[in-house]
């Protein structure tokens, strides 16, 4: 059981504002090396992600920016089977190799949502979070904190082991078949229900503002990919796409109606992401690797 456990958290909803990275490497099932650091994003931070992990621009004023820590992560990630919980971490460390023009550091990956979602049957099709799926293994940790998390990652994938009886190899095999086998056939037609093998199944997606890819075209991807795509932000809506030139912080321009709702589902508490059009593509992308 050899493999290191990372994630990361952003400034704001950029995925390539990394403002904290944590891994952790496990060498036959026992940590080896813990690493974690705050990172200068040189980017704005977002009240909603400082609400989520407590780290301001004050915090991280004096701390290394992502190339100090590259050679770091390049040489560490490389050596080892890479595992998160959800893709979000692989793909927001990719976005951040391209700001600032590094090149990709290429490794296997290991998706712990996955894989929870086929070892345990409650979470196949939903609550598989990274909180739910560890009070489950009754694994305490504080969430939001990279390296804690990390660590909970890890765990999952190590309980996975103990529970199926097989091998990190085994999983990579496993995480990228069908979570049944007998699993109906998807149709790629634009639709309102995910595919259930997709890496955000169970996301429930809204697209706002002004897109580069047709919304039709848009909407077959997400569902692809494993999201429902509905019209309207409500209560169930757990990610919101928006274009690129309508998310940043100086472009002068009025938030939609969906922009607004979704800010005020997160001020009470509700757990949803707001992305910008190119980190959606990005995370498409990385579904078909």
């Amino acid at each position: 059981m050899d493999f290191l456990a990372i994630d990361v958290e952003t400034a704001n909803s950029d995925m390539a504002s990394i403002c904290q990275i944590g891994f952790v490497i496990y060498e036959n099932g026992q940590i080896k090396k813990e690493w974690s650091s705050l990172i200068n994003p040189e980017d704005y931070f977002d009240f909603w992600n400082e609400s989520i992990h407590n780290i301001t621009e004050d915090d991280v004023i004096e701390s290394p920016k992502f190339p100090e820590i590259y050679e770091v992560l390049k040489q560490n990630l490389e050596n080892y089977v890479c595992v998160c919980h959800t893709h979000f971490d692989r793909v927001s460390i990719n976005r951040t190799c391209d700001k600032y023009g590094l090149p990709a550091i290429q490794n296997n990956w290991i998706d712990t949502a996955k894989v929870a979602r086929r070892c345990w049957n409650e979470f196949a099709y939903k609550g598989y979070g990274l909180a739910n799926v560890c009070e489950k293994l009754g694994y305490s940790f504080n969430h939001h904190d990279a390296l804690e998390d990390a660590k909970a990652s890890a765990h999952i994938l190590i309980s996975a082991i103990k529970e199926e009886n097989n091998t990190i190899d085994e999983w990579i095999i496993r995480v990228n078949n069908p979570i049944l086998a007998n699993a109906k056939t998807y149709s790629k037609s634009v639709s309102k229900e995910g595919n259930p093998d997709g890496n955000l199944y169970g996301e429930v997606l809204v697209f706002t503002g002004s897109l580069q890819i047709p919304r039709r075209e848009a909407s077959v991807l997400a569902s692809e990919i494993g999201c429902n795509v509905v019209n309207s932000v409500t209560k169930k809506t757990t990610l919101l796409i928006v274009g690129d030139q309508d998310i940043s912080k100086l472009s002068g321009k009025k938030k939609s109606s969906k922009h607004l709702k979704a800010e005020e589902l997160k001020i009470k508490g509700q757990n949803l992401r707001i992305l910008k059009e190119s980190d959606f593509v990005a995370l498409y992308e990385s579904n078909k690797e």
